[in-house]
């Protein structure tokens, strides 16, 4: 009996093994080698279910399609047949040689792995011309176009982008997904509202077309020289004709996959000129008028009056900086109250911004308030225009009257008054002697003396106590580490807190600042920098993720604060943000 138990156990060990070692969980793909322009699609293959099922991270090509789940349960003469694939189809994002990493699922409590595979991505190939291929004639029949309003804008001057999907009469689109979103870096850019739009119909290189308005941009660059624009890119699934036909004889459409893209945009953005440049000008571009308004002109003190500052027009509104007003002291102002009424279409930005000042009068008088000036550049005639406002007199009917006015008065009306005496008429005679002994006076005994005795030994305990003080501190790596750190931040910022207030010295030395940091500490040349290549560097010295996003966005502010209005509010959390995060960089950094 016993030697049928353990033949019984061995059996059960031996068939439960061989069941666990018949598990499969592998990875394959429909081509270790395509063009940039291709796709792949890669298979999870498994002959038994499991759990938790974990892909690989598929950063160099982007997920255009799937996971889509597929299983097959069958049973053939008593043996059952199991299968389960998630699949997934990918376009790759740049030529190279890349790694699929490994995926991994749970099945009975055991975790499988697949085998990591090479692909070779190469440079775009040619798509065989093959009328009866679905992807061909994909590829033929849709297209996505950004068309630009004008690629030579000056500088805050408006254009729109428009993105339009073009689809031949004889193709259907079943639905699309954004892979790529275009970035507008260096301009300042808004989104219409696209709702309710229709399919219309239009030609595209001279054949008959329908299309759909995707997405529409407003851009202001807020920089010169050649701009990039990136591109839209979409996964389409598309209904393409076939050969084939139904009993009908309708021709049988067949489903393909297609990813378009808009391609990259470059735009020239040309500087406005110098010549006749006034003083004053803030950036304004576009056609405006300008008028500063008050509530009241006549009112009694301790009253108040609104006084507005206001700019009407088409151009560049939001990023305008209205001039400020200039009252007598006499008039107590407060911080105005900024106010925008802008709407923004296909032809840029329309509507008016103003500054509304709080003006309390404390003394009776007349007071007049100086003119104030605004300057545009005016794209109709390319040049600059000046508006300044009218000189407009504030009259303060009752109220105290101030010292100044007072004395005014008195010349004015030759009032004689009685002279009082003033008790200290005579403080210039001194009243009090100031003599010193001539009696020769001995050092020794004297205060001094005792001074120059004693402390020479009270010296001792503190000097023991700095000693300390001083080995504690040393012996602060940490503390050590960030006193170092922020020291170091104040040393390439130094320049730059000297600039404060002047907006394109200040933004030009931050810059240098941050630069011949990174320099100093990741030891590379000025010529290397670049945003990718400053985000791989620190990521590898293991500073926080936080910390980088940080440092570069300063550094796209440097970029961009020298072209757009800054007030000096804005350049104080400029340097503060600087130097923090070079202070955390350098505690971070490894």
């Amino acid at each position: 009996m016993k030697f049928i138990k353990y033949i019984t156990i061995v059996l059960i060990l031996l068939v439960s093994s061989f069941t666990h070692a018949q598990v499969k969980f592998e990875a394959k793909v429909s081509k270790n080698k395509l063009g940039v322009n291709e796709r792949l699609r890669i298979d999870f293959e498994m002959n038994q279910d499991g759990d938790h099922f974990n892909p690989p991270d598929f950063s160099n090509f982007t997920v255009v399609g799937g996971p889509n789940q597929s299983v097959s349960n069958s049973w053939i003469n008593g043996v059952r047949s199991y299968s389960k694939t998630y699949s997934y189809f990918l376009a790759p994002k740049k030529q190279g040689n890349f790694t699929i990493d490994q995926a991994s699922i749970t099945i009975d409590g055991e975790t499988y792995k697949t085998v990591p595979l090479k692909i070779e991505v190469t440079s775009a190939v040619d798509i065989p011309k093959d009328p009866n291929d679905p992807d061909y004639l994909a590829a033929e029949n849709i297209h996505l176009v950004a068309e630009i309003s004008k690629t030579d804008p000056y500088l805050n001057e408006a254009i729109t982008v428009v993105y339009k999907l073009y689809v031949s009469p004889n193709t259907g689109v079943d639905n699309w997904q954004e892979i790529n979103s275009p970035r507008y870096n260096d301009f300042w850019s808004q989104n219409i509202d696209m709702q309710g739009q229709k399919v219309q119909t239009g030609t595209f290189n001279g054949e008959d077309y329908r299309f759909l308005v995707l997405r529409k941009t407003v851009l202001y660059p807020q920089k010169t020289g050649k701009l990039n624009i990136e591109p839209l890119s979409l996964d389409i699934s598309v209904q393409v004709p076939t050969n084939r036909r139904d009993i009908f004889g309708r021709r049988m459409m067949t489903q393909a996959h297609r990813t378009v893209s808009a391609g990259n945009k470059t735009i020239n953005v040309k500087p406005l000129p110098e010549v006749g440049k006034p003083a004053d000008f803030s950036g304004a571009v576009g056609d405006f008028s300008f008028n500063v308004s008050m509530s009241k002109t006549e009112l009694k003190a301790s009253e108040s009056l609104r006084a507005k500052v206001e700019v009407k027009g088409k151009g560049n509104l939001k990023l305008i900086n209205l001039p400020k007003i200039s009252l007598p002291s006499s008039l107590e102002v407060y911080e105005p109250e900024h106010s925008e009424n802008v709407t923004t279409n296909l032809d840029g930005m329309q509507g008016s911004i103003s500054d509304t000042y709080t003006v309390v009068p404390q003394y009776k008088g007349k007071y007049p308030t100086p003119s104030i000036s605004f300057s545009y550049f005016d794209l109709k005639t390319e040049t600059y225009k000046r508006i300044e406002s009218k000189e407009v007199v504030i009259n303060v009917l009752e109220g105290p009257t101030s010292a100044a006015n007072s004395n005014d008065n008195l010349v004015a009306n030759n009032a004689k008054k009685p002279i009082v005496l003033s008790s200290d008429q005579f403080a210039f005679i001194k009243t009090k002697s100031n003599f010193t002994s001539t009696t020769p006076s001995y050092f020794f005994q004297t205060n001094l003396f005792w001074s120059s005795l004693l402390l020479p030994f009270l010296a001792i305990p503190l000097a023991i106590v700095f000693r300390r003080k001083k080995a504690e501190r040393d012996a602060d790596v940490f503390g050590n580490k960030i006193r170092a750190a922020d020291k170091l931040a104040k040393k390439y910022l130094s320049n730059a807190k000297k600039a404060l207030g002047k907006k394109e010295e200040f933004y030009i030395a931050l810059e240098k600042a941050l630069h011949n940091y990174l320099k100093a500490k990741l030891h590379i040349e000025t010529s290397d920098f670049s945003k990718d290549v400053i985000k791989n560097l620190l990521g590898e010295r293991k500073v926080d993720v936080q910390t980088i996003t940080d440092f570069i966005a300063i550094l796209e502010s440097c970029e961009l604060a020298r072209y757009t209005p800054i007030t000096i509010v804005t350049m104080q959390q400029d340097y503060d943000k600087a130097a923090k995060t070079i202070s955390l960089i350098d505690k971070q950094a490894s």
